[in-house]
Order: structure tokens, then C-alpha cells, then sequence
């Protein structure tokens, strides 16, 4: 006797039709979850680039400042005796270190939020890929 909903009395396996719709289901719902993980993975990488440039930023900003402190060191120094202008010259300097600095976090930042693509998303797309692959085969 078969009933309505396609499984067959005393048997344990599942129709076709069962499997195909619990498989369509399964992908489904991994499809949903590789893509939640591709956005927060994308959210991250923002983030980093986004601290990345406003550390470049900053620094681009505080080069203008030494910049204005030399021209600042330059005038000093041609029209007053030596304490003013090696004052200057010593905030120009900090104020280059500082510069320095920031360029230098600002690029590792930017270097570490990586190429802007879900890497861990697609790894876990093609590792799912190749377990139906293996289980279809069997």
C-alpha cells in the first residue's frame, strides 16, 4: 500500500522526491548562511580600510602642520637669533616622527583589510561544493 505522502510503509529510506526537496532546503539554507558570513566578512574589511585611510588621512594632515612649522623654523631663524627658530625646528621634527607614524599604521591597516572579496565566504562556498561532490559520487 502506498500512502499520499510518497514513503512507503516498513521501509526506511526516503523517495526522491524527499530527498530532492530536503536537499533544496539544505542548500538553501547554506546559501542564506555563506552569505551572512560574506557580509560580515565585507563589514570587517570596511572597517580596516576605512581606519586605514583615516590614519593616511591624518598623517597627510599633520605633514601640513610640520610643513607650516618649517616655513614657521625658516622665517624665525632668518630674523631672530638662534632660540626661536631651533624651537620650531624641533616641533617641525615631532611633528614629522608623528606623520611618519601614522602613515606607517594607516598602511598595515590598509594592507591588512586585504583584497575587498568575502575570502572565508567563498572558501567555505567551495569546501561545501566539493562535500556534495564527494557525497553524490558514493
Amino acid at each position: 500500500m502506498q500512502r499520499t505522502d510518497g514513503h512507503r510503509p516498513g521501509s526506511d529510506e526516503r523517495s526522491i522526491g524527499e530527498l530532492v526537496a530536503l536537499a533544496t532546503a539544505q542548500v538553501s539554507q547554506l546559501v542564506r548562511e555563506e552569505m551572512q558570513l560574506a557580509k560580515m566578512e565585507m563589514a570587517e574589511k570596511g572597517r580596516r580600510a576605512g581606519l586605514g585611510g583615516g590614519l593616511l588621512g591624518g598623517a597627510a594632515m599633520v605633514t601640513l602642520l610640520a610643513l607650516g612649522a618649517g616655513v614657521t623654523a625658516a622665517i624665525a631663524g632668518l630674523s631672530v637669533v638662534w632660540p626661536v627658530w631651533l624651537s620650531a625646528l624641533v616641533v617641525m621634527a615631532a611633528l614629522f616622527v608623528v606623520a611618519g607614524l601614522m602613515a606607517y599604521l594607516g598602511r598595515e591597516e590598509v594592507r591588512r583589510a586585504g583584497p575587498a572579496r568575502p575570502e572565508r565566504a567563498i572558501r567555505g562556498v567551495q569546501d561545501d561544493l566539493d562535500e556534495i561532490r564527494t557525497r553524490v559520487r558514493r
